[in-house]
């Protein structure tokens, strides 16, 4: 039988700084030996893999993203059956936290492909490492409801499930909905209610914020930006 290839989980910048000086040595030589790759959008991809001098004409990139579908995975994973290795991509971050990934990553598993995560960036733990609040019990949401009804309801369920478990809670949003989800928050959560605000990790606009929800309310200087944030909530018995 074939040895199969190892998928390699490629973290990658949270923002327009340069991942190629976050990455050690060792792992940057080894996504610069990879031909074949997995990537949630292939621009962003692109723009990455070029930056670190790699040669785009001969990579080959599979697309998995949110309208991926399992049917698509043997498509994806062929290179790898092949013998080849190949790195896992998404736009920001880790994949398959918080964004696409953990669908090829699982049927390695069932065939028994090697999986690898490299070292790199996590929003959602910058985030908390950063806020202040609960890091010893903690649940990640992801995205909340789009419609405004929905996502209130949603933003006070979390807030008793933080009542009750004594955790906090980490959401995350799409750029251009950061200021509505930022005024649900402030209109519907309890005055003492804790809320972290990280805004542009490792970005030039990183601010990262933790006051109560009178505290926001009061405050007159903070600016909700269209750009990537992480919100944490954490509410006291």
């Amino acid at each position: 039988m074939r040895n199969t290839g190892t998928l390699y989980l490629i973290p990658t910048s949270l923002s327009k700084r340069q991942l190629k000086y976050e990455l050690k040595d060792s792992d940057l030589d080894i996504v610069k030996n990879l031909k074949f790759f997995i990537v949630e959008t292939p621009k962003t991809a692109r723009a990455f893999l070029q930056d670190m001098g790699m040669v785009l004409q001969e990579l080959n990139m599979g697309i998995l993203d949110e309208h991926s579908k399992s049917k698509d995975l043997p498509f994806l994973l062929e290179p790898l059956i092949a013998g080849n290795d190949v790195g896992l991509m998404s736009d920001a971050g880790c994949p398959g936290v918080g964004d696409p990934g953990n669908m090829v990553v699982r049927e390695c598993h069932r065939l028994g492909i090697k999986v690898v995560p490299l070292v790199g960036p996590s929003s959602i733990l910058l985030s908390l490492m950063a806020s202040g609040l609960n890091g010893q019990r903690f649940k990640f949401w992801g995205y909340l409801p789009k419609e405004p009804l929905e996502r209130k309801k949603k933003i006070k369920y979390i807030e008793r499930q933080s009542k009750l478990n004594s955790e906090s809670e980490i959401f995350i949003e799409a750029p251009y909905r950061n200021k509505s989800i930022f005024n649900d928050l402030i209109e519907v959560c309890n005055p003492n209610t804790d809320l972290t605000v990280a805004i542009d990790l490792t970005g030039e606009n990183e601010s990262i914020y933790t006051m109560s929800i009178k505290e926001w309310r009061q405050s007159k200087d903070i600016k909700i930006l269209d750009i990537p944030s992480i919100y944490i909530l954490q509410a006291k018995r």
